[in-house]
């Protein structure tokens, strides 16, 4: 006797024949600017992938992309939405946009059915973000965040040791980082621009230093943030002129090149953190976590790379005695057949895509609490005052 699927969720469905067959995944990728490259370059390492489709906005863009890869055949299109409106086969997309982008790209991609692999930040706003959840529950379909440095094996291990109960009760908590002179101009100022990037420093590196601890912590809640943002060094002809690039860039800096913030979180924990694209000093300091039973500092990165900075040192007082323990940095594993972080982001989506079941490696549930401190700082700022972060149920 035939068993009927009528009462199957449709998305069950498609993951069954997705497992079931020996087809290519056939992925698109929205954006093919230089994040672009990375995305391709993994892709390209996964054998059961195809990728078939590319948008972009600058006319010609997405076919010089595809033949710089030497991939032969795919199709190329001028808008994101054309691109979903003739690909109705895809199972999956990359949006490789620039920051202003990020919101409309998932939510047409969700809309019409496609699982979404969405570079970081998150968004620009959090009103943005809250949009982009309501389609991603309305599809059922997979979104994750590219936060790759959360599979890098001393990422793990600070989650570890936080999670072992080491420290205690985590009371405190410093981070952030930056570059002494980093502002991302190498191609063009799309990063830049109010228009494009929409924020600065804060969504491209602060993400990543957020993530880091937030994670660790199991993510709780923020409830306010007192903020504060500059553009002392964006907005500095010099700047450019060092480096040998155009002083105009300085007219077009519209975002920020640093931020400080003092953020409240669930649970009874200060959130003391700092980021630059440019500063007068080597680093803003390590992050540290303290809790009533031990403490660990994390040593900065000159510029964020995804890792740490060296191995961290756990303080702890013993029988009377105080004691640091020396955590020696832990190198790549081969996880999933793959060493590169990269390579690993993008084989976790693939494999969301191949088993729904297993759910986003960094889901939006987590990440919107990222961004409401990103869009609390910002408002805070503009409000001169510390103010309350309201997310509301999606």
């Amino acid at each position: 006797m035939a068993i009927s699927n009528v009462n199957l969720d449709p998305n069950q469905v498609a993951a069954t024949e997705i497992k079931g067959s020996s087809r290519k995944l056939k992925i698109g990728i929205i954006g093919t600017g230089w994040i672009a490259d990375a995305h391709m370059q993994s892709y390209l390492n996964m054998p059961d992938v195809e990728v078939v489709a590319g948008a972009d906005l600058v006319p010609g863009k997405a076919e010089a992309f595809f033949k710089k890869h030497g991939v032969e055949g795919a199709r190329c299109y001028n808008s994101d939405e054309e691109l979903l409106a003739n690909e109705k086969d895809l199972d999956g997309v990359s949006i490789c946009t620039y920051n202003c982008q990020h919101a409309p790209c998932a939510i047409h991609a969700l809309e019409a059915g496609v699982n979404v692999m969405l570079e970081k930040p998150f968004t620009v706003t959090l009103d943005e973000a809250i949009a982009v959840m309501k389609a991603e529950k309305k599809s059922g379909k997979i979104l994750t965040i590219g936060f790759q440095p959360r599979l890098d094996e001393n990422m793990k291990q600070i989650k570890k040791i936080v999670e072992s109960g080491e420290l205690g009760k985590v009371y405190y908590i410093q981070t952030g980082g930056g570059r002494r002179r980093g502002i991302p101009t190498p191609f063009g100022t799309t990063f830049i621009e109010k228009e494009t990037g929409g924020i600065g420093a804060l969504g491209d590196i602060g993400c990543y230093s957020l993530d880091m601890v937030l994670n660790a912590v199991g993510y709780p809640k923020p409830l306010t943030v007192s903020g504060y943002k500059s553009a002392f060094f964006g907005t500095n002809p010099k700047t450019y002129t060092e480096s040998g690039r155009p002083a105009e860039y300085a007219e077009k800096f519209g975002v920020d090149d640093f931020a400080a913030a003092f953020v409240r979180l669930e649970g009874d924990i200060i959130l003391d953190f700092r980021i630059a694209w440019a500063m007068n000093i080597n680093t803003p300091g390590d992050t540290i976590i303290l809790g009533t039973e031990g403490g660990l500092r994390i040593p900065s990165t000159d510029c964020w790379n995804g890792s740490v900075g060296g191995e961290m040192t756990l303080y702890k007082n013993v029988a009377g005695l105080q004691t640091e323990t020396k955590i020696p940095v832990i190198g790549a594993s081969a996880e999933g057949g793959f060493t590169n972080l990269f390579d690993k982001k993008i084989r976790s989506f693939l494999d969301s895509i191949i088993d729904p079941s297993k759910g986003p490696t960094v889901p939006s549930s987590q990440i919107i609490y990222n961004q409401a401190i990103i869009d609390g700082i910002a408002k805070s700022h503009e409000a001169g005052k510390e103010i309350e972060i309201v997310i509301p149920e999606i």
